[in-house]
């Protein structure tokens, strides 16, 4: 059977506020699977481009990318592959979502230095937090369901005698220096262990392994680490005589030279509890204009014409930012869901705007503003105390002037005399205001 990709019509599901959050299909003015992924700028680098794209117009056939438990979170460069791999198996492919129990307890080569080692049992912890993660993101049920494996199911048992003669014996030491990750790392004051240098026979190794269990032909993955996707595309070549695939996707960077996925120099992850949705949200938001149409190819589901649509409403009239809300909206829903996407989308208009506070979701607000500038205040801080000590002003007598001046509010509630004090707490939060002096110069006041 011959893959009618895009033959589903795009609908679209209702979300809040008037928008919508764009159905989970490929899009049928392209007229290949291929085309789409260039036009999103997926491609980086493939093996065989032409066989590939072949392949991926034909019968299903099995991919899989790899995931290291090196953190308790997946980020947004992972984010990249889980849509890609979405994307595949919306056209009818079927993935293989690898978790790295074994890998994980080494990790891939750092460029400048030897990772840190966790234990076993964090990394077996971590192994499970990641699978949960991807959950989310495929579809593990119908005639192309995702499955998710752990390499260290074929590892564990596996001895280093075994190792060595029936997959070491597969590789060249002057091939393996010259792939970019080892080859950094040797130019290096740290230089690379012994352990670092076999993790690319490990993961060449689980490509063989796919392939002989579930007939897996092609790894996706970033570019950076083409070095260790050839070496399974090598290895199978080598141990079986046929030729599979690789994908490598462009590395993501910002039009200012700025590394794509880092704020305030802290990545951005999918874990809620480690980036807030409202974090997530306001990272989209600040999407610079030059980058955010490339954004909303990668990250979200929208189809040709509305992103160009977006891009005219981004030449045209960037002062209104459309492009950069319907980015937040698309990937905040897609990662933590509608309903808490709602309410982020809801805090963020509120906090900028003059509208009342009281009706916010307590823990969105919160969010809002653990990301704030902070002061402790009691009930009896005058709010000129609270605007020096939150950095809003640099003196007293700059205060009064800025509440003199009718732009200074607490909770959206303007503040008319020079020496109000604080007060006590109010809706939406039990322990803390939001402490304002203009549009967009916020604090967080916290109640001693």
């Amino acid at each position: 059977m011959t893959l009618c990709y895009g033959a589903d019509s795009l609908g679209r599901v209702p979300g809040p506020d008037n928008r919508v959050v764009s159905e989970q299909t490929n899009d049928p003015s392209f007229s290949s699977l291929w085309e789409e992924l260039h036009w999103r700028g997926l491609i980086h680098v493939s093996t065989d481009e032409k066989a590939l794209a072949h392949a991926l117009a034909g019968e299903p056939i099995t991919y899989y990318c790899g995931f290291d438990p090196t953190a308790p979170s997946l980020h947004l460069g992972n984010l990249v592959q889980l849509l890609l791999m979405r994307r595949l198996q919306l056209a009818g492919h079927k993935p293989l979502a690898l978790v790295g129990g074994s890998t994980g307890l080494i990790g891939d080569p750092k460029p400048t230095a030897e990772r840190v080692l966790n234990e076993p049992e964090v990394v077996s912890a971590w192994v499970g937090r990641l699978g949960d993660q991807i959950s989310r993101f495929l579809d593990f049920g119908g005639s192309a369901a995702a499955r998710l494996v752990n390499n260290l199911d074929w590892t564990k048992d596996l001895s280093a005698i075994d190792f060595l003669r029936d997959v070491g014996k597969y590789y060249r030491v002057g091939t393996m220096l010259k792939k970019d990750a080892v080859a950094a790392r040797l130019n290096s004051d740290a230089g690379i262990s012994y352990t670092e240098f076999s993790y690319q026979i490990l993961q060449g190794m689980d490509f063989l392994k796919l392939y002989e269990n579930y007939g897996c032909v092609l790894q996706t993955g970033g570019s950076d680490q083409w070095g260790n996707l050839t070496s399974g595309t090598d290895l199978i070549h080598k141990a079986v005589g046929v030729s599979v695939h690789a994908l490598g996707t462009p590395l993501i960077t910002n039009a200012d030279g700025t590394k794509f996925g880092k704020s305030e120099g802290n990545a951005i992850w999918l874990d809620s509890d480690l980036t807030s949705p409202w974090a997530m949200y306001q990272f989209w938001l600040n999407t610079d204009d030059r980058d955010v149409i490339d954004r909303l190819k990668i990250f979200t589901f929208l189809n040709r014409a509305d992103i160009e649509a977006l891009a005219s409403q981004v030449a045209q009239e960037p002062h209104r930012r459309s492009a950069q809300k319907r980015l937040a909206h698309e990937v905040t829903a897609l990662v933590h869901g509608i309903d808490i996407t709602q309410s982020v989308q809801e805090a963020s208009e509120a906090l900028f705007g003059k509208d009342s506070l009281e009706s916010l979701n307590p823990d969105v607000f919160a969010q809002a503003l653990a990301e704030l500038p902070s002061g402790s205040v009691t009930p009896q801080t005058t709010v000129a105390e609270a605007l020096v000590a939150t950095g809003l002003c640099q003196s007293v007598s700059e205060a009064r002037r800025a509440i003199s001046q009718g732009g200074v509010s607490i909770n959206n509630v303007a503040v008319t005399e020079e020496t109000a004090e604080i007060g006590g707490a109010r809706p939406p939060h039990p322990t803390a205001v939001l402490l304002k002096r203009g549009k967009k110069t916020l604090a967080a006041l916290n109640y001693a």
